[in-house]
């Protein structure tokens, strides 16, 4: 028999929710999709990852963590670079993490990974935001139920000094931070499966970053042939198509196959 493991990435109210602080269009009718192939495939599925994002209210990537000369935090969705903060076009609000952030800012731009976003606040820990779409988490109960096992919650993003879109690891480690470092045992218990599908959000930031690290440190692309990519399952960001689009050329060049939630295992 193969081993069949399910990742689901941030399934969350505050993306998938037409009302969430941070939808992602059609991220309610992938969510649907998934729940109910989590429920025919209940049997057949051996483990379920589901990665949570857990934001505190003062984090890097929210407005209130930065200000211009007048005082007035960043919108959401405004790009702070390194020579925005290098020319005081934005500044920490708290004076003494400066440098810090300056720092930070400059690491960002030279592990090209994204630039720093400033996002509306989502997946606050504890808020309605944070949790999993209710059709979906149903569904995952039911399988809890139905094969006495327990879901994999995996929780990232608490540090409020480093985005992390990755559930591998965030943007930029905190040394003395191990939650930040490469989640190795997530890593390692992948690699026991046979199959590998993946959905969840957004395709374009939290998914893409997580494959993408998973694919690096399984350190053999052999691995990377694993991975099903539930292709009707995640979507992107507006305006960043693009970036979606360039994550499964790769992941699919690098051998990763791609299904759907009708598709999978039928």
């Amino acid at each position: 028999m193969k081993k069949v493991e399910l990742l689901i990435i941030d399934p969350q109210e505050d993306f998938c929710n037409p009302s969430g602080s941070l939808f992602v269009p059609g991220a309610d009718s992938d969510m649907s999709r998934l729940a109910k192939m989590v429920k025919r495939l209940s049997g057949k599925l051996d483990d379920i990852h589901v990665t949570l994002d857990s934001h505190h209210y003062v984090d890097v990537a929210h407005p209130i963590f930065w200000k211009d000369s007048n005082g007035n935090h960043p919108s959401p969705f405004t790009i702070i670079s390194a020579s925005d903060v290098e020319s005081g076009r934005w500044t920490t609000t708290m004076p003494s993490l400066y440098k810090r952030m300056l720092d930070y800012v400059r690491q960002l731009e030279t592990n090209k990974r994204y630039p720093l976003c400033i996002w509306p606040p989502h997946c606050l820990i504890g808020s309605k935001g944070y949790g999993v779409v209710p059709e979906l988490f149903d569904s995952l109960v039911e399988w809890e139920n139905n094969n006495f096992a327990l879901v994999d919650y995996v929780t990232k993003g608490s540090n409020i000094y480093t985005e992390h879109y990755s559930a591998i690891q965030a943007d930029v480690p905190d040394p003395v931070d191990p939650s930040t470092q490469i989640n190795t045992d997530l890593i390692q218990t992948l690699m026991k499966a046979d199959i590998i599908a993946v959905a969840g959000e957004a395709g374009s930031h939290c998914v893409k970053h997580t494959l993408l690290d998973i694919a690096n440190n399984f350190g053999d692309d052999s691995y990377v042939q694993k991975i099903v990519l539930l292709t009707d399952a995640f979507s992107p960001v507006p305006g960043f198509e693009s970036e979606q689009d360039s994550f499964l050329k790769e992941m699919t060049q690098r051998g990763a196959q791609t299904s759907t939630t009708v598709d999978f295992l039928a």
